[in-house]
C-alpha cells in the first residue's frame, strides 16, 4: 500500500518503478517535485486522470517497450477512460518537457513535445507497494 501522505502510488514492474498520481494537486507534486527531468511522464489524452511517471535512474533514451506499455495501461486505468471499450491514446514525454503556466488549475500541464501510444485500460498487473 502507498504510504500515508504520499502523493502517488508505486507499481514495481520488471525492475522499473512506475508512480501514479492520486489526484490533481498530487499530480502536480508528482510531475514537478518528485519526477526527475529524465524520467518519463504519461497521461491519457483528452481525459481527466492521473499523471504517471516511469523512473529512469539509468538515463535511458527511451523506455523499454514493455515498461512503456504497462505504464500507459496504468495511465488509462487511472483516468476517466477506464470504462472505454477501445484503445486509449496516451501521451508520453520526458518530465523535462512539461510546463505549467501559473494560470493553469491543479493537474493541468502543457507538453513541449510528446509521443503517443494506444493501449487498453487494464488494471495493474503487479501488487501495489
Amino acid at each position: 500500500m502507498a504510504g500515508k501522505g504520499r502523493p502517488y502510488r508505486t507499481y514495481p514492474f520488471e525492475g522499473f518503478e512506475i508512480l501514479v498520481g492520486k489526484g490533481a494537486s498530487e499530480n502536480d507534486v508528482l510531475s514537478f517535485q518528485v519526477a526527475e527531468p529524465r524520467d518519463f511522464w504519461l497521461h491519457a489524452a483528452g481525459y481527466a486522470g492521473s499523471h504517471v511517471v516511469i523512473r529512469n535512474p539509468d538515463l535511458l533514451e527511451d523506455p523499454p517497450a514493455g515498461i512503456l506499455a504497462q505504464a500507459a495501461r496504468l495511465a488509462a486505468w487511472h483516468s476517466k477512460a477506464r470504462g472505454s471499450r477501445g484503445k486509449v491514446e496516451i501521451h508520453w514525454c520526458r518530465a523535462a518537457d512539461l510546463r505549467k503556466p501559473g494560470r493553469f488549475p491543479a493537474g493541468k500541464v502543457l507538453l513541449k513535445r510528446w509521443e503517443t501510444i494506444r493501449v487498453y485500460a487494464l488494471p495493474p498487473i503487479d501488487e501495489e507497494t
